[in-house]
């Protein structure tokens, strides 16, 4: 066994400094808690921040709404896999996560007794508060990061997370960390908790940040947990469309835009959305993500528009759509906005129960990274930012609870260098975004996996980048492994040589677990959680 450069010691770990996590830690620490959260770049530089439309939260005050009604839509978006008693924990909790989140300091829109509404795609009432108009996943990562600092927390910034060190009971034992040139660190910990966000980097173009580079499902797999509903990748219908050229982050241009009114339009004029959906361009996201995608490829078109020119005070409302417009030329008052799908959101992730627990003794996952259950096989829009701060805080209280009792004495060692799989990342993201985007077949699944094998090298990660590269190549080959056995079409996964729903031998969601050098695929009863 080698000795890392450094060696430190923790009761929790977290990973990741969005939504999740900082609120994870926060909880973490007022419960008593030594905790030290990793982020790999600036404590600011994951999804939260880039979170446009808001929290999707029943607080009372809307006449005809409720909890049951939340539930409904969410389970209607779903696909037939969500965990309904899971799901309604989570947005039952929802009331007590904003007003806590206001409590760090987060200020939304409206009035202070009675915050302002907006509707977005899936939902049947006015029911996602916001920030700053259309920036309220930066009001968020404000607010918290604030409360971060005044309650001092311990945030060790530019460093990877490489590796959940686990002892011979297969129990969490801490963490190893590398710097950007690949310096090896040890926080010695009974609890991690993975709070790394989403998956966009499989893909050449997505909403997500750079930094999104599935490195909690590589950490998961690697330490013994499972994955679930991983071939669930949600499209965001409308980001912005800067040219053919763009690679890497696409603006993304907000779902409250069709909830204000804005209206999408092929390049002929016609509605995308006529005759697809009772909903119209409100239809779940990946009803209208499929029929955009349907329309460019009937016309040859390279996307499609977005018309927000009849709402009223449009850039003050949108301010940060308003911005990326301006950017390409275009004014969001007067003209339309060049829109397509790009890889937006995980559906899926590491299992977790309601307490955020997985299957690994001392680990825990929250955030993005998670599958509790909430999305099944579609998110509904807006809910991602709730389940952060409800399963970051739940999970916390859990670690608490369980480190108040007998603890188990470990000094962890870190791993000797091994050499891993790690695929070249262009070509990766190439053979993604042509196998295993939007419409999907066999044929082209199995060309993405032998795309990624044949770009892959087995050597010893040096670097942040080969560590984010290893990520990307495990969870390439879990999401195609997952894809490939889904011989149906079902929310965001569709199988264009299976169009079809088979809600009879296929409602059931599928799981990912690594044993040895080799991904194994089974099935969970996606009613009762857990893996197979």
């Amino acid at each position: 066994m080698s000795r890392p450069g450094w060696e430190t010691a923790a009761d929790l770990v977290v990973v990741g400094s969005g939504v999740a996590g900082l609120t994870a830690a926060l909880t973490a620490q007022r419960a008593g808690l030594r905790v030290v959260v990793v982020t790999k770049d600036t404590p600011d530089a994951g999804s939260t921040l880039w979170a446009q439309g808001g929290i999707a939260v029943v607080l009372g005050d809307v006449v005809g709404d409720s909890i049951a009604a939340h539930l409904a839509d969410t389970v209607a978006a779903g696909g037939g896999l969500v965990d309904e008693h899971a799901a309604g924990r989570i947005l039952t909790a929802g009331p007590d996560a904003v007003a806590a989140l206001r409590g760090e300091g987060a200020v939304f829109d409206g009035h202070p007794d009675r915050l302002a509404r907006t509707r977005e795609g899936g939902h049947s009432a006015l029911r996602v508060v916001h920030a700053g108009g259309d920036a309220t996943g930066a009001e968020v990562e404000r607010a918290l990061l604030a409360a971060a600092q005044r309650e001092e927390l311990t945030v060790l910034a530019g460093h990877a997370a490489s590796t959940v060190l686990t002892g011979p009971d297969g129990g969490v034992e801490g963490l190893e960390v590398r710097d950007d040139e690949g310096r090896a660190g040890l926080l010695a910990a009974p609890a991690v908790l993975l709070a790394t966000g989403g998956v966009g980097g499989l893909y050449e173009t997505t909403t997500n940040p750079t930094v999104a580079t599935a490195d909690g499902w590589a950490l998961a797999l690697r330490a013994g947990a499972a994955l679930a509903d991983v071939e669930f990748v949600q499209f965001h219908p409308t980001a912005l469309y800067v040219g053919a050229s763009s690679r890497g982050r696409a603006p993304l241009v907000t779902e409250a835009l069709r909830g204000e009114g804005a209206v999408l339009r092929d390049t002929g004029g016609a509605s995308v959305t006529a005759g697809v959906h009772p909903l119209g361009d409100l239809a779940p996201r990946d009803v209208v993500a499929a029929a955009i995608t349907r329309r460019i490829g009937d016309l040859g078109a390279e996307h499609v528009w977005l018309d927000a020119t009849g709402i009223p005070d449009v850039v003050a409302r949108f301010p940060t759509v308003a911005a990326a417009c301006a950017a390409i030329g275009v004014d969001l008052a007067r003209d339309p906005v060049p829109v397509r799908p790009a890889a937006h959101y995980s559906c899926g992730g590491v299992v977790t129960d309601t307490r955020g627990r997985t299957g690994v003794p001392g680990l825990w996952a929250a955030g993005e990274v998670a599958r509790t259950g909430l999305h099944g096989a579609n998110r509904l829009a807006s809910n991602s930012l709730l389940e952060g701060l409800v399963m970051g805080r739940r999970a916390a209280e859990d670690v608490a609870a369980t480190l108040a009792g007998p603890r188990r004495l470990t000094e962890p060692e870190a791993p000797a260098p091994m050499p891993t799989t790690i695929a070249d990342r262009a070509v990766l993201q190439a053979a993604m975004t042509r196998g295993a985007g939007i419409g999907r077949d066999a044929a082209g699944l199995a060309a993405a996996s032998d795309a990624v094998e044949a770009a892959s090298t087995d050597r010893v990660p040096a670097t942040r980048a080969d560590v984010e590269d290893a990520a990307l190549t495990l969870a390439a080959h879990a999401l195609l492994a997952a894809a490939g056995s889904r011989t149906e079409t079902r929310g965001c996964h569709v199988r264009t040589d299976h169009p079809l729903t088979d809600d009879h031998w296929q409602r059931a969601s599928a799981t990912v677990v690594l044993r040895g050098d080799r991904l194994h695929v089974g099935t969970t009863d996606a009613r009762h959680g857990g893996a197979a």
